[in-house]
């Protein structure tokens, strides 16, 4: 019988053959019509993974909850219900694939992070956006009361007025990015004009400037951040006091990145656009069993001191160890002329 453990382990196991058909070839008693089965009707659901993460994050009032989408590339199949065509920033284009949106949650350290929820962008069949899904996700931890942090970390995409205010009204600190149209006022007298025309302030950028933002009835603090290349980030943040830096936001930025370390490894180690079953319910269950094995992997990696990409191989270094003590084929070569 094939368990949510069993479909883990072969997560977890296999090397790059994530199909219902190379399971069933490896699983003894298992068909693949099982496998197919299993994975279409099984109900998981994003709940047990705050089940398994919450005992295990490193929280505290000085931690993150970090937000952001990828997309699962399906280019190749055409007949997935719930991938849609949509925008990739790993391609830098449009793509068919499945979206999700992620709710990760960083202790602020270097590399200590973990998913805490996730939502599937198919508005199709729900009809909610990216901004709702966001929306939902924040609106739980708020009701549920779990988490000591109190700061939440997302780019532009997320930046919406309607956002902004449901972060500050629950008492939580927001930093995120801008698009450079975006309109700011510095004053009433002033009126609202884009984050491009607007001059460097008489003390300069090191610590900020008071703004509004069109649609968003409190007081939010500006930070212009230029990279060494040239590139331009504007930054705001409902956190205004006067000891705010611009070193303190550049810190804040940073961790966001590792939303896209997340990203990056979850598709290399789990298989979680490998699978090829074309239900709806299938692909949401098998992308569940993917952020469990995440989870999995991540704790294991700790438990022996190494990253999860060396304890994802480790079991391979085994073995290749093995094959080169005793190779399974014998090497023809040509004869010495």
């Amino acid at each position: 019988m094939l368990t949510q453990a069993k479909y883990i382990d072969y997560l977890l196991s296999t090397p790059r053959n994530y199909t219902c058909t190379h399971l069933a070839a490896h699983l003894p008693g298992v068909s693949h019509d099982e496998v197919n089965r299993f994975l279409r009707d099984s109900a998981f659901s994003a709940s047990q993974l705050r089940a398994l993460v919450l005992p295990l994050l490193h929280d505290s009032p000085e931690a993150f909850l970090l937000v952001d989408d990828s997309v699962q590339d399906k280019r190749y199949s055409r007949f997935i219900e719930v991938a849609k065509r949509q925008y990739s920033g790993t391609v830098h284009g449009p793509v068919t694939g499945i979206g999700l949106v992620n709710l990760v949650h960083s202790s602020g350290e270097s590399g200590d992070f973990l998913p805490l929820d996730f939502r599937v962008y198919a508005p199709d069949a729900d009809g909610l956006t990216k901004n709702e899904h966001f929306q939902a996700m924040f609106a739980q931890v708020v009701a549920e009361d779990q988490l000591l942090a109190r700061t939440i970390l997302f780019d532009s995409w997320y930046a919406a007025s309607a956002n902004l205010k449901q972060i500050h009204r629950a008492g939580w600190t927001f930093f995120t990015t801008l698009k450079s149209n975006r309109l700011v006022s510095l004053s009433k007298e002033a009126g609202y004009q884009g984050l491009d025309t607007l001059e460097p302030p008489a003390s300069g950028w090191s610590r900020g400037v008071e703004v509004r933002l069109q649609q968003v009835p409190f007081a939010v603090k500006l930070f212009k951040l230029v990279a060494t290349d040239g590139s331009i980030e504007w930054v705001v943040t409902n956190h205004l006091a006067a000891h705010l830096s611009r070193e303190m936001v550049i810190e804040a930025v940073q961790v966001r990145w590792q939303v896209e370390e997340f990203h990056r490894s979850f598709k290399q180690l789990t298989g979680s656009e490998k699978c090829q079953c074309r239900k709806a319910s299938a692909q949401r269950n098998h992308l569940t069993c993917c952020y469990l094995a995440w989870v999995t992997l991540r704790q294991h990696a700790r438990t022996i001191g190494q990253t999860i990409y060396q304890a994802h191989q480790q079991p391979w270094s085994a073995f290749l160890r093995q094959q080169l003590q005793n190779p399974p084929f014998p090497v023809v070569l040509p004869t010495p002329a």
